[in-house]
This record gives structure tokens, C-alpha cells and sequence, in this order.
């Protein structure tokens, strides 16, 4: 490892070289009409010329943000006359895609300039300008192993892998500055490991040599993350993903996959952020060498299932060779490089909140359980439907530089253009119904009347009644089909109330089994539930069991969690579990962890995700913050340094539960 460089940049020395400009570029652009594709292009090439060139001392991979902020190209009033006119998903720029790097690492942007509109051309043109500069700055410093790499990339074909790392960065680079967000890196391992193949052949690397330059490629991921911020710092989207099937049904697992989870573990820094591909054939061995970078503390890696995406995407109507190509987005949804203008997260259903309507108008006039719970399906077809309807004429600021590196117009859409919703609370959703089924229609122990009274009291005055819905009524994760049939049943209604429902860009709505930030923003939204949830506490997140739930272990959770049909709900969205920081102390604990992750793979889940926590040392944290400068959690689909999370976050984090094993 760069030692040096990574001290420089961990404690942030860089940002010294960063300002911000204070340019009315919408002021301007407003008076003389410009359209927005030239808005963009205009600040492209002003943001190019603005960037200064710093080359780090002895760093490798270089591109630097020195310009910090990127000035709106709409007035206000503008902005209000494109919402009145279109929907707007979060910011107006792309984001969530998965590009094509690697046919412009092997063309070089010369050949890739050749095909592109003149907005394109003039990205190119802009990049390249940037790319001089900075070769400029490295014959000035004597660094002339950065001229030659330059000399070369970006204009044309990455020869080499260091020059493929600095073509990819260049380009990754120029997204970020072109105003795209949450720019995701694909499959690495497929399309880098012929440059890193071919080097190791020629005598070029050994593993070592070709680590440490990985460990540098890596490091320029967090150069400038800060800047990339999300619903929260960290929540930046440069998510890596390895592994996997190819178009031929071969494994990809290479030593460049190797090298990526040893310089992951090695930085410990939270981007880029990794995520594994695995199937039933994965071996054992696999999943140990993955434990070990979970050991780590970075929530990485997250798993996807193969044996359950890449079927469930041809049944939604991807072909096979885009399928088994899928990648993650920021988080975890599934999307296709290339070709893909899937918008991934452009809403959510709260199943607490069909829960809590129907409890609140009909449940009194429910005489079976069957009744209350086709309510629940009405009610949640009714919310998916509203969804649906209000997403119209959905809009994107262009991006001639994205279209540039897609494989389609993006100005028009991709060749799939689908939508996913995520799906929050499934826990509290299916224990509020099983403790329902239970005490008032089985039992009959608890009255419909004072069930409701309680629940809007925040159970005030009801002790006995909150203790046994909170500790005492079947809940998910305990391996029960009684709580864990319910779950079932409403994935499979939220997937089918979305079933031939065409979205306005002509493609079709994904359900999801990801919370995103809706386990806190949904759980604000309805007060106490009947699974003995107190008004203001969190849901669980993604597709995980409550955070109070009193369960036999994290073996039972994966056997109650993985019962569900995913391919109704694959728009993606992980298992979450928590372990003890602990459970990692020897090799053996390692190697158990490994093998609770083939469990759940072998038991068909799609996607989970492991956190290595310490409670004692975040609540100190909370205190100390600046004697954990470093610790890392994972939040929901990324990993975040705990001190820079609103403490909410951090206290969700905190409550959740950390299994040993």
C-alpha cells in the first residue's frame, strides 16, 4: 500500500487544492434561451477549464475534483415550470447507471468520438483538454510514467492495465463532473482482467506489484466521495460488482476478483463498494475468502444470487445476455449495463401503511382473518396503482457524455426502460397481521376495539397488551410459517398488483424487496402498529426481520427469509443481518460466517448483505467521534463512516441486532 497517499487522503490534505465557484450559470442560460443539452455542454466545458491538475506525490491513478460545486443551469422559476410539466425523480440527472467503460478503454475516445452527436464530441473534447493538463502538470514533476499513460488514454486503447485504470478513472471522473450521480462501476472482474491477464503474462506484474497498484486505483475512489452525497455522506454509489456467470454459463472469478476483495480489505475505506456474485456451485472456499473482507467491519460484500436474478430478469423480459449480465446500482437494485435506462428506485410501498389503513377503515367490520387480510391485498394494490398514476412524463436533464459511454440513446430511453419500487416494512407488516390472526380471530384473546384504542395511544395505558404483541406474538425470522407464510403472501401481492402495468417510457414497474431511507421516513409516517411497534421506531431495513424481534438466531432468519418468491419481487434488495464484531476473532468464526452465507444462497435468497458491528464502541462514538474518524457501518445498500451519519441513522444501526455464532 501507498502509505503515504493514503494518509494524505484520509485525513483529507487534498481538499486544500478544492474551491468552489460562485458563476449565475442559470441566470445567464435563462437570458439567452439556451436549451438544456446545451446548458450542459456549456458547463461541462467551463468545469473542464476550471479543473486544475494536482498529481499527488507517488500516486498512480490520478484525477482530482478541485472545483467542488457545480452551479445549477436552471433559475428557480424554470425548474418550477420542467415540474409542472413533467415528473422529476430526485435530482433531474441520470443516475443508477451502468455505462459501457469498457468498449470506450478498448476504442479510446478518438474511435468513440467518431460516432457521438456534437454535444458528445464536445464532452470529448473537453475531456481531453482535462487530460493534457494533468499530462502537462506530470512532464512538470518528472513523472513520466503518468506522460506516457497519458499520452495514450484517453485518446485511444488502453494498452496495458494501468493505463485501462486511469482510462476508467478519466471517465468515471468526467461523469461526476458532468453532474450524473450515483455513476455505478459494472462488472469489473470481467472487463479489466484481460488488461491484468495479459501484464502477469508478459512479466509485467506479479500479485503483489499488481495489488498495490489496485490498492492506488481504489484509493482515487475516495478522493473525492465527500463531494458525491446522497440522502446521506457515503451514500455515493460507486458500487463495484465481481463474480458471476458470463454469456457461456462460466464462472467469472478471476485473480483480479481476488485482488479486489484483498485491496477492499487492505484500504478499509468505503468505496468503492463491493459486491459478489455466487451460486449453488460457489464453493465454500469462496465464501471464507469473502468473510474475511467482512471481518473488516466495511459491510462489503453485499451478495447477489445468480440462480434466482438472472431467471427472474428473462421472466420480466430482459434477454439472457443482458440478464446474466446484471449489476447493482448505488444500492442493490438489478440493472444492465449498456443498454439499461432502468430508473431503479423511483418509489415505494410501505406495507405497514396498507396495514394501518385497513386496520383503521374495515378492520372492524372484518369477521375472518381471510377478510382483514384481502383488505390488506386491496389496499395495496390501490397504493401500487396511485404510484403508477402519478409517475408521468418523467424527464431527465441530458447528459452528452453519459450517452456517449451507453450502448443506446439515452436522451430516449434504453433498450429497458423499467421503473422499481421498493417495498419497506415487510416485518412489521407481517407481524402486525400474524399477531392479528392469532389473538383476534384464532384466540380471540384480544378485542378489535381495544386493539385499535392501544394502537393509537402509543399502547399508554395498555403495558400487558404492548408486551405480549412485542415479545410474546409470532414474528418473522424464527423459521415459523405462521408469521413467515404472511410475508409471503404480501410480496407476492405487491408483485402481482404491479404485474402489466406499463410505465410512460413503455417499460414495466419492478416490485422490490429494498427500503432505501423509507424504513425511517414510512415509519414516521403511521403511528404505533400491532406487532407491538411504539410510535417513532424505525421499520427493519431492506427485507429484514424488526428490530426487536426476539429470535433463535441468524440460521432461523435466513430459513424465514429466504421462503419468499422472489421472482415476483426482484427489483433487488437484500437480507440484512448484523454479527457481532466477536464472531470474527479466529478463523473458525470466519469460516461459519462463510457458511451462513451458502445456506442462504443454497436456500435460494437473492441477495444478502452482513454487517460486523460493535455497540459498545459506536455508543462511544456517539460521544467520541473524533477517536472514530474511521469506523464503518453499513446503512442500507452502502457502507458510511458511522460519526457522519445524522444520528438517527446511527441509532437504527445500533438497534439492530448483532448475532453471534
Amino acid at each position: 500500500m501507498n502509505r503515504l497517499l493514503y494518509d494524505y487522503i484520509v485525513n483529507k490534505e487534498h481538499h486544500k487544492f478544492r474551491h468552489t465557484v460562485d458563476w449565475d450559470l442559470s441566470g445567464e442560460y435563462s437570458k439567452n434561451s439556451l436549451s438544456a443539452i446545451e446548458r450542459m455542454a456549456d458547463r461541462f466545458e467551463r468545469v473542464c477549464k476550471e479543473e486544475k491538475a494536482v498529481i499527488l506525490e507517488n500516486e498512480k491513478i490520478c484525477f482530482m475534483r478541485t472545483v467542488s460545486n457545480l452551479p445549477d443551469i436552471f433559475t428557480k422559476q424554470e425548474w418550477e415550470d420542467i415540474k409542472s410539466k413533467h415528473y422529476i425523480h430526485e435530482l433531474g440527472y441520470m443516475s443508477n447507471l451502468s455505462p459501457n467503460y469498457y468498449d470506450t478503454i478498448e476504442l479510446g475516445l478518438f474511435a468513440k468520438r467518431e460516432e457521438a452527436d456534437e454535444y458528445g464530441k464536445r464532452a470529448i473534447d473537453n475531456i481531453i483538454l482535462l487530460a493534457d493538463k494533468y499530462k502537462a502538470e506530470a512532464q512538470k514533476q518528472g513523472r513520466d510514467d503518468i506522460v506516457e499513460v497519458l499520452t495514450q488514454v484517453p485518446r485511444y486503447p488502453a494498452r496495458n492495465f494501468r493505463e485501462a485504470l486511469q482510462f476508467f478513472r478519466i471517465l468515471h471522473f468526467a461523469l461526476w463532473l458532468e453532474g450524473n450521480y450515483h455513476n455505478t462501476v459494472g462488472r469489473f472482474d470481467k472487463y479489466m482482467w484481460k488488461y491484468l491477464d495479459a501484464d502477469i503474462k508478459a512479466g509485467l506484474y506479479t500479485r503483489e506489484t499488481a495489488l498495490d497498484l489496485l490498492e492506488d486505483f481504489f484509493l482515487s475512489f475516495n478522493k473525492d466521495s465527500d463531494i458525491y452525497v446522497g440522502v446521506q455522506q457515503g451514500d455515493n454509489g460507486q458500487s463495484m460488482m465481481l463474480g458471476g456467470l458470463d454469456e457461456t454459463g462460466n464462472e467469472v472469478f478471476n485473480l483480479l476478483t481476488e485482488l479486489c476483495l484483498e485491496a477492499s480489505c487492505n484500504n478499509k475505506l468505503i468505496d468503492p463498494k463491493i459486491n459478489l456474485r455466487v451460486n449453488k456451485n460457489t464453493p465454500k472456499e469462496r465464501y471464507t475468502k469473502a468473510s474475511h473482507l467482512t471481518k473488516a467491519g466495511l459491510g462489503f460484500p453485499q451478495y447477489s444470487n445468480d440462480d434466482i436474478v438472472i431467471p427472474a430478469l428473462v421472466d420480466l423480459g430482459y434477454e439472457y445476455n443482458d440478464a446474466v449480465n446484471y449489476t447493482v446500482a448505488a444500492c442493490w437494485e438489478f440493472i444492465v449495463p449498456n443498454v439499461g435506462a432502468d430508473v431503479a428506485n423511483i418509489s415505494a410501498l410501505s406495507y405497514p401503511g396498507a396495514v394501518d389503513a385497513v386496520l383503521h377503515n374495515g378492520f372492524i367490520e372484518c369477521e375472518t382473518y381471510e377478510e382483514l387480510f384481502a383488505r390488506v391485498q386491496k389496499e395495496i394494490a390501490d397504493r401500487t396503482a396511485d404510484i403508477c398514476d402519478q409517475i408521468r412524463d418523467l424527464w431527465f436533464i441530458p447528459s452528452p457524455f453519459m450517452n456517449v459511454l451507453m450502448d443506446c440513446d439515452i436522451y430516449t430511453g434504453g433498450k429497458y426502460n423499467n421503473f422499481g419500487i421498493h417495498g419497506t416494512g415487510i416485518a412489521t407488516a407481517a407481524d402486525s397481521l400474524a399477531a392479528i390472526k392469532k389473538y383476534v380471530y384464532e384466540e380471540k384473546s384480544i378485542d378489535k376495539k381495544t386493539l385499535i384504542a392501544a394502537i393509537d395511544a402509543d399502547f399508554e395505558g395498555y403495558p400487558e397488551l404492548l408486551h405480549k404483541l412485542r415479545f410474546e406474538a409470532p414474528k418473522l425470522g424464527n423459521n415459523d410459517d405462521f408469521a413467515d407464510e404472511i410475508a409471503v403472501a404480501l410480496v407476492d401481492t405487491f408483485g402481482n398488483a404491479l404485474k402489466g402495468k406499463k410505465n410512460c417510457r413503455g417499460g414495466i414497474f419492478r416490485a422490490g424487496t429494498g427500503s432505501a431511507m423509507y424504513y425511517l421516513w414510512h415509519a414516521n409516517e403511521i403511528g404505533a402498529s400491532a406487532d407491538g411497534r411504539r410510535k417513532g421506531e424505525a421499520f427493519g431495513t431492506n427485507f429484514s426481520i424488526s428490530l426487536f424481534a426476539k429470535v433463535k438466531g441468524p440460521v432461523s432468519v435466513i430459513a424465514s427469509m429466504t421462503k419468499p418468491h422472489f421472482e415476483n419481487a426482484i427489483n433487488g434488495g437484500p437480507l440484512t443481518l448484523e454479527f457481532h464484531q466477536s464472531v470474527f476473532a479466529d478463523d473458525d468464526g470466519v469460516e461459519k460466517v462463510g457458511a451462513l452465507v451458502k445456506s442462504f444462497i443454497d436456500h435460494g435468497g437473492h441477495q444478502l448483505q452482513l454487517n460486523t458491528v460493535n455497540v459498545e464502541k459506536m455508543l462511544d462514538a456517539q460521544k467520541n467521534p473524533e477517536k472514530y474518524r474511521q469506523l464503518v457501518v453499513r446503512i442500507w445498500g452502502w457502507s458510511a463512516y458511522f460519526v457522519e451519519l445524522d444520528k438517527e441513522y446511527q441509532d437504527h444501526v445500533i438497534a439492530r441486532q448483532a448475532y453471534r455464532v
